[in-house]
Parts: structure tokens; sequence; C-alpha cells
């Protein structure tokens, strides 16, 4: 397996095509996905020894306070593999992400047994997420 860390156009057609696999991705335009890993600081993607993406997660980050998680997704064929595991690992080992104090990231209950395993919690206080429709 190898990683990544810029996609080519042929991974981000594959990456969009993940994306319409899911009921959280579903719907973003291929022109959408490209603008999403173009303006991310850090993309971690799996490829299978044919140059098929097998899983990729993004991350927004300032380097210092927090660094937000995003997009983790794993093909179907794939999960269950240790590949969800693995792009979590990239992330928090990345030299470029060591004096981050937060790692951050949005997931459903359901998942919180997975997340917790690197050190996430949903204990995070008072804070809740908040959003503004734009436009």
């Amino acid at each position: 397996m190898k990683v990544i860390h810029a996609l080519s156009e042929s991974h981000v057609v594959q990456l969009h095509a993940l994306y319409e696999g899911e009921w959280w991705t579903k719907g973003r335009s291929l022109e959408e996905t490209r603008r999403g890993v173009a303006g991310s600081q850090l993309c971690v993607g799996l490829l299978d020894d044919e140059d098929r993406l097998l899983g990729f997660t993004r991350v927004l980050t300032d380097f210092t306070f927090k660094a937000l998680i995003f997009d983790l997704i794993v093909t179907r064929s794939s999960r269950r593999a240790g590949l969800g595991e693995r792009l979590i690992g990239l992330v928090k080992s990345n030299d470029k992400l060591r004096a981050v104090k937060h790692f951050e990231l949005y997931c459903l209950p359901e998942l919180y047994r997975f997340y917790r395993r690197f050190g996430f919690t949903e204990d995070v206080g008072e804070v809740r997420l908040m959003r503004c429709q734009n436009g």
C-alpha cells in the first residue's frame, strides 16, 4: 500500500466517486471535490498496487492550535482492514502537525468508539457546533 499526500486528477475523480457513495458527502460536485482537496493544508491518501484510491482524509489547520480532520473515507471493500486507523495515525504523526494542540473532527455517535481509540472524546465541556447557511 502506498501513502500519498498529493492527489492526481485521477485520484480526485476516484475520491469524488467515493463521496458519491456516502450520505454525508453525496451530492458534492467534482469541482467542489477539487476545491476541497486544493484548499486543505494536508491530504492523505492510501493507494493499492494498481493506483486505486482505497482511503482518504484531509486536514484544515493553523499548525499550532487546531487541526480539523475532514472526510475520512475508506472504500466499502476495504473497510475493517485497518485503513481508517492508518489514516488517523498518519495524520496524528505527521511532522507538519507535531506542534498542534488539538485534533478535532465531526462524527456521529456510532463512531465515538472508533475515534476514542485514538484519544478523541466527545466531552468538550459546553462547546457546541454552530452552523450558518451561506447564501
